[in-house]
């Protein structure tokens, strides 16, 4: 987990620009609701009306509404409002004091509803709840201001009001005052306006709502185009430096991981982290921006709900921490099962061929399948856990919105709660169930995500055996230059009993060849890869020019060898790419006689592209011995002062290879020449033969002296060269 948010702080300023925005869209996603409540209840139930003040009254009903006020309150609402009109109405001051009127404007309007909604009822001759209309409003206006002229008529309707309401309990009250509003409607239509003071809000607030939702979802664009572009750095970056320290890797190394192993690392463990990087910067951020908002928004309220959600959070971490503690495991043994799947697989498709010829495609699929089955299997589990936890989940939810439903009913009933509280409620509700929903998928995630970092950072950070020397040095400006030289030099792989090679002493010059040879896994491949080490010695040295090559830089090391390895290796591309694939100094003419040397010109020229001709990865779509001869022909190109031949002429014929040494022989008569072979033919006119026997050197000299000296070599003759040819060239010499 630490190494994944490590990835994300480098990115630390666009992460804060991905919070910045997250408390915006947050901020718009929990405005939501209270907009929806105010169109509901304000919107809908209550005409568009706001406050209990009107914006416009007639001075009929103002001079009713001032006499059931005190005369300070009175005096207020009168100077808050302007001269009438021709039709008799009065406008409110924008300047008024909103708040002072509201305190004033309350009861009267309450009062006032009730009397015209008494009026209403005794002219229909009945004892229920009628809904009044502007006549009746005006009818109990003119009877108050008839009854006003009576003496200590207001002294005492303020004293009957004031009783009146000290009986109601607080209850009561509160459901008055929301009748307020009432008043103020009824007002309105009499005026003729109502629908359009209704519409007006209604345009209002469904406008700032659309606008909140339009920035909400730029906002969301935003973040999802910033973590994308986040978790893709990340991704390149990861790429980049496990790539970067593949190449510098050791044989040793690649052989620890496996090469099927790293491509995983590389690819779906990658693509792991980068994708919880999404998940972090969209849903773990947001969530708890989110879930906090929500809490805030609920416990402003006074709805008495709040126990819902404690219970349904209380329900949700009981779920997750059941569900972390079986589904864990898995996941942390699924990577294992993908890097043994692609093992498998890679083994059989490169494979392929002596696996037909075996006749083993059978066994090989029980393989396979046994591989892709307990991945399978893994697979099936975690995902029927994760399946099984989303009824549980809905559940949850489902039943919390019927908790407030039911609950919020009775309350409605009670007068405490409006239709559109109840719908904010439950939004609230949902977007808190549905942070820790969020928190809860994202742990399930981040194990695998996790486990897939460690595997990351394990090849990031296994150093390589072989690196350069801080303090490196030069070859010499001068003298004689390719001289390669093995000093009592043994070897032992890592993790072997053993060593593969011991006490290796010899010199090789420029201008002479040095052959190396013996029987199958003597350690001749072992000891040429000690000179541009691919393996470091355990003992002794190796040394170009008198400078031993750990004291060098595998770069300038490397810029003096021209290496042909065991087994050819071409690159995708064309012919003239693999050719100068030693860098760029090498021109067309470089690789052009380097093909002719390598006898590769003869099948080049045969195709219809020439040297433009495409090679196929790997060079799958030329022969093994067009691969040799092009690999011979790379290194040719490069002009280095020192050529490693590893058992390069294995797939020539007896022809090619003759033609090929000799005008090899031509191009690298000032440099040194080290050839590892099987045939004696290859190593036949070497100047120097060093004969390997179980990792020791059992014979050196020319193939004459060890004809005489060597039994090693004898032998190996004689399973090679008929008598004759062995007379041959006794006669010869």
């Amino acid at each position: 987990m630490t190494k994944i948010f490590k990835q994300l702080g480098r990115h630390w300023a666009a992460c804060l620009a991905v919070v910045a925005l997250l408390i915006v869209q947050a901020y718009c996603d929990l405005s939501l609701p209270d907009y929806t409540s105010k169109i509901v209840d304000t919107g809908i139930q209550q005409g568009g009306i706001e406050s209990p003040v009107p914006d416009t009254v007639r001075s009929t009903t103002l001079q009713a509404l001032e006499l059931l006020m005190s005369e300070d309150d009175a005096a207020l609402a009168d100077e808050a409002y302007t001269d009438p009109d021709a039709d008799g109405v009065r406008t409110l001051d924008p300047d008024a004091d909103t708040a002072a009127l509201e305190n004033a404007f309350t009861t009267p309007d309450v009062v006032l509803y009730m009397a015209a909604a008494k009026n209403a009822a005794t002219a229909a001759g009945t004892t229920d709840t009628v809904v009044p209309t502007a006549y009746d409003l005006d009818a109990v206006a003119t009877q108050l201001a008839a009854a006003s002229q009576a003496p200590g008529a207001r002294e005492m309707l303020q004293s009957q009001l004031t009783d009146g309401l000290a009986q109601l309990d607080e209850t009561v009250a509160d459901s008055l005052s929301s009748q307020a509003m009432l008043l103020v409607a009824l007002e309105y239509d009499a005026q003729g306006i109502a629908h359009d003071v209704q519409m007006s809000y209604l345009l209002r607030t469904g406008g700032q709502m659309l606008a909140l939702t339009l920035l909400m979802a730029a906002v969301a664009v935003a973040v999802g185009f910033i973590a994308s572009r986040v978790s893709a750095a990340i991704g390149r970056d990861l790429r980049r430096d496990v790539f970067r320290t593949v190449v510098g890797y050791s044989n040793a190394e690649i052989e620890k991981f496996s090469t099927a192993s790293l491509i995983t690392r590389t690819t779906n463990d990658i693509q792991q982290v980068q994708f919880v990087c999404v998940i972090l910067l969209r849903m773990v951020a947001y969530a708890p921006i989110l879930g906090i908002g929500g809490i805030m928004h609920v416990a402003s309220g006074n709805t008495g709900l709040e126990w819902i959600i404690f219970v349904a959070v209380a329900a949700l971490l009981a779920l997750i921490a059941v569900l972390m503690n079986v589904a864990m495991p898995k996941f942390k043994q699924m990577q294992v099962l993908v890097d043994r799947l692609n093992l498998v697989s890679r083994e059989i498709l490169t494979g392929i061929m002596p696996i037909r010829a075996f006749s083993r495609e059978a066994f090989e699929e029980k393989r396979f399948d046994r591989a892709n089955t307990d991945l399978m299997k893994t697979q099936l589990f975690t995902n029927r856990t994760m399946v099984a936890m989303m009824p549980f989940m809905t559940l949850i939810m489902n039943g919390t919105s019927l908790l407030i439903v039911w609950f919020g009913g009775k309350a409605m009933d009670l007068g405490s709660m409006q239709v559109g509280e109840m719908i904010a409620f439950i939004t609230y509700t949902m977007q808190i169930v549905m942070s820790f929903l969020m928190l809860s998928m994202v742990a399930v995630m981040l194990p695998r995500a996790g486990v897939a970092a460690d595997r990351i950072d394990e090849v990031i950070k296994t150093p390589s055996t072989i690196h350069d020397p801080a303090a490196p040095k030069a070859l010499p400006a001068d003298g004689t230059h390719g001289v390669v030289a093995f000093h009592d030099v043994s070897f032992r792989y890592p993790g072997s009993d053993e060593d593969a090679l011991e006490h290796i002493s010899f010199t090789a010059r420029p201008g002479e060849t040095t052959a190396i040879i013996g029987s199958t896994g003597c350690g001749k491949s072992t000891l040429l890869n000690l000179i541009p080490r691919f393996y470091d010695v355990t003992e002794g040295s190796v040394t170009i020019d008198g400078v031993d090559v750990r004291d060098m830089t595998q770069a300038q090391l490397h810029d003096e060898l021209g290496y042909v390895p065991q087994k050819g290796v071409l690159f995708s591309g064309t012919i003239t790419s693999n050719l100068k694939f030693g860098g760029d100094h090498i021109t067309d003419a470089d690789a052009e006689q380097a093909a002719e040397i390598a006898q590769a010109t003869e099948f080049i020229s045969a195709k219809p592209e020439g040297f433009d001709s495409p090679i196929a990865q790997g060079g799958s779509n030329v022969s093994g011995g067009q691969k040799q001869r092009l690999s011979i022909a790379r290194a040719i190109a490069k002009h280095p002062q020192i050529y490693l031949f590893d058992d390069s002429f294995s797939a020539l014929d007896y022809k090619t290879d003759v033609a090929l040494r000799r005008a090899l022989k031509a191009k690298t008569d000032n440099a040194t020449v080290i050839i590892v072979a099987q045939r004696i033919s290859t190593v036949l006119h070497a100047n120097q033969i060093l004969v390997l026997d179980e990792g020791r050197i059992v014979g050196k000299g020319t193939h004459a002296q060890l004809m005489e000296s060597c039994p090693a070599y004898q032998e190996i003759a004689r399973s090679q060269l008929s008598q004759k040819e062995l007379n041959l060239q006794k006669e010869g010499e």
